[in-house]
């Protein structure tokens, strides 16, 4: 099995965890976003919105249906 093979298989795992589980995963990287900002006291408010927004980006990607229902 080459390495494109494995990583096929493991987009597709990711892909249906996603499916799932995605609204779970969309809150968590809310809670994860809300913690780092409270820790640094808002000092780095607009990185972490923007990682926060890149990473729910990402998880609508891997959604594969676009329906925009992680957001």
């Amino acid at each position: 099995m080459s390495f494109l093979d494995k990583f096929k298989g493991l987009k597709g795992k990711a892909q249906d965890a996603v499916d799932q589980h995605g609204d779970k995963i969309s809150q968590g990287i809310d809670k994860a976003a809300k913690l780092a900002d409270e820790k640094t006291q808002g000092k780095y408010s607009e990185k972490i919105d923007t990682a926060q927004q890149k990473s729910k980006e990402a998880l609508e990607k891997l959604d594969g249906k676009q329906d925009g229902d992680l957001r």
